[in-house]
């Protein structure tokens, strides 16, 4: 293995354990703090601007080479990110004090993105679950998250039912970075 695919291994798994963990800990406080503070969307921002890449990342360190239902998943998903770091920044600008008067100010786009990233996601996770380059385990707890997001996103719930999904969606993450690391560096087939 060459030391480049060593180096982006070691990147992309490291990524995927902080990235994902950061942004359950800012759900955490946003939920502790009964809303936004500067301190939590500036983390959030930070968890946020790998999470749009983490897939593609995860992706290129497939070998023989990622399939095109696996890129275009990745590529959704990221989509979906780029614009969730775009709304931290938002509610930031306009000092929104909670999640729901960002979802008042963004709705159909956010809605929007959010499907995408369910579409996107699950994309991926079934790519990598026919190619089974990946762990098992954490791309089902992936998958199962955002199946999760999909169904409280159509109930009638609070908003803080919400993080439930992202949590196991998060974990699910970590898990695939976790696996990452274990394999020398991202070695993966």
């Amino acid at each position: 293995m060459s030391d480049a695919r060593r180096v982006l291994g070691t990147v992309v798994g490291v990524a995927a354990v902080l990235a994902p963990a950061f942004h359950s800990a800012t759900d955490f406080a946003e939920w502790y703090q009964q809303g936004f503070s500067p301190t939590q969307l500036w983390v959030n921002y930070l968890a946020f601007l790998p999470m749009g890449w983490l897939l593609l990342g995860l992706s290129a360190l497939h070998r023989p080479g990622p399939g095109i239902v696996m890129v275009l998943g990745a590529v959704l998903y990221g989509a979906a990110f780029t614009y969730f770091s775009h709304t931290t920044l938002y509610a930031l600008a306009e000092g929104l004090p909670d999640y729901a008067a960002l979802w008042n100010r963004l709705g159909v786009t956010y809605t929007v993105h959010g499907a995408l990233m369910v579409g996107g996601g699950l994309l991926f996770t079934a790519a990598a679950l026919r190619a089974a380059w990946l762990p098992r385990f954490p791309l089902l707890l992936f998958g199962s998250g955002l199946l999760l997001n999909l169904v409280l996103a159509l109930l009638p719930v609070p908003e803080l039912a919400q993080t439930l999904g992202s949590v196991v969606r998060n974990a699910g993450l970590i898990g695939l970075g976790l696996g990452v690391l274990s394999r020398r560096g991202g070695e993966l087939r």
